[in-house]
């Protein structure tokens, strides 16, 4: 257990985050919270999780303010920079880069000892050049002029937010541990609709409207990832980058698989005129956080409390059938 140490978690009502500060409570630490608006009531989830009474609290925050970022990670031993805007916007770049420096200078600035940065498999695998037998690693970053020319912002932003960090965290002389995530999964802990889930809704409810994109991508279940996030900061033999890929299928095998599980919904199809050869999965390697003691949910278990979240939560509806 963690005895009580206090961490920091920015932008703690997410996705991500609030799985994160579940986690962390779980583990006996200490938390804070950053919020742009600790008030909102899609927040309120935060401080029902088990913990919460007594050891977590919310600071407002920006990360386009320093000054906040320092008020928040005063006394922590630790920060984890979750935060970050998810958006092909162009005019959020800045932000997303100069709002991750600002977390690495404020935290070193007030003495912390460790930070954790989330990225994204966007700053790995976005390689025209990449040959399909290459197997994924932390070594691998992706091709900022390519983001650029497919206008892949979101990309873009990620692989130079977590480069700059890196730059900025050696300058400084603080330790810097990246954590970096594929799609993400599982259940939500707020009523609010994860983003990373869209596509599910899209393909289970589409029906014939919408054809299955001759993609693959790569996925993760939430749980695992907020697990992740701790085990990189307490391991004392932790450092760099950690690739948290759990599984990479194509989308039609990702239907499947939901097919299996729920059948009763009107799912997308494959184009049957579309005869450009699928896309086969690239090869990657998580050797690096499983040698940390990481094992993965099922990708099976991941899919099924992610529907039944939706489900729950109102995001999707449950179809009930009678045979005729």
């Amino acid at each position: 257990m963690a005895s009580g140490k206090l961490v920091c978690v920015t932008g703690a009502g997410g996705f991500i985050a609030s799985w994160l500060v579940k986690h962390l409570l779980q583990e006996g630490y200490v938390v804070r919270g950053t919020l742009r608006d600790p008030e909102n009531p899609k927040n309120a989830h935060l401080k029902e999780l088990e913990g919460a009474k007594e050891r977590f609290s919310l600071y407002k925050a920006d990360l386009m303010n320093y000054g906040s970022l320092c008020n928040a990670f005063k006394g922590c031993d630790g920060v984890f920079h979750v935060a970050s805007p998810v958006s092909d916007d162009p005019n959020l770049v800045p932000m997303a880069i100069e709002g991750t420096k600002n977390v690495v200078n404020s935290a070193a600035d007030m003495s912390v000892r460790g930070i954790v940065i989330t990225s994204s498999y966007g700053a790995v695998h976005m390689d025209p050049n990449r040959s399909p037998d290459k197997v994924l690693d932390e070594t691998c970053w992706s091709d900022t002029e390519f983001c650029k020319k497919t206008k892949n912002w979101y990309c873009y932003a990620k692989t130079l937010a977590e480069k700059s960090a890196m730059a900025e965290a050696k300058k400084r002389g603080v330790q810097l541990l990246v954590v970096v995530p594929p799609v993400t999964l599982g259940p939500a802990l707020s009523q609010g609709l994860p983003l990373t889930a869209n596509h599910l809704i899209q393909y289970m409810t589409a029906g014939t409207k919408k054809a299955i994109p001759n993609a693959v991508a790569g996925y993760i279940d939430v749980r695992d990832l907020a697990w992740a996030h701790e085990l990189v900061y307490k391991s004392p033999k932790a450092s760099g980058r950690f690739l948290c890929i759990g599984y990479v299928m194509h989308r039609l095998e990702l239907i499947n698989l939901l097919k299996e599980l729920f059948p009763h919904y009107p799912f997308s199809k494959r184009d049957e005129h579309d005869e450009t050869p699928m896309v086969k999965p690239y090869k990657f390697s998580n050797q690096k956080i499983k040698d940390l003691g990481l094992w993965f949910t099922s990708i099976k278990e991941t899919l099924s409390d992610t529907v039944i979240s939706l489900q729950e939560k109102g995001h999707l509806p449950i179809y009930t059938f009678s045979k005729l």
